[in-house]
This record gives structure tokens, C-alpha cells and sequence, in this order.
């Protein structure tokens, strides 16, 4: 995670906006990949349910 220090930085350097954004969606990752990887096994249990 950020550091106060480099968060601050970035703030400093890109504008407030773009630093909520990468915050976000540094955060939101980990659901995204939860996500897929539930996905993924929904479509292999739809399959293995097909055959």
C-alpha cells in the first residue's frame, strides 16, 4: 500500500483526481480478480453440469 509520504507526493504531482483513481482501483483489484476467478469456476461447473 502507500506510504503517507509517496500518497502525498502523488497528490502533489498528478492532481487530486488521479490520485483517488489509482488509490480505487488499486484497491478494487483484489475484487476484480475474486471475481474472475469465480467466474471462471461458474462456467466450469455450467459445463461439467452440460455434459
Amino acid at each position: 500500500m502507500f506510504e503517507n509520504l509517496t500518497f502525498i507526493q502523488l497528490i502533489s504531482n498528478l492532481g487530486f483526481p488521479i490520485a483517488i483513481t489509482v488509490y480505487l482501483l488499486h484497491r478494487f483489484e483484489k475484487r476484480i480478480k475474486a471475481l474472475e476467478k469465480a467466474v471462471g469456476e461458474l462456467a466450469k461447473l455450467i459445463e461439467s453440469i452440460r455434459d
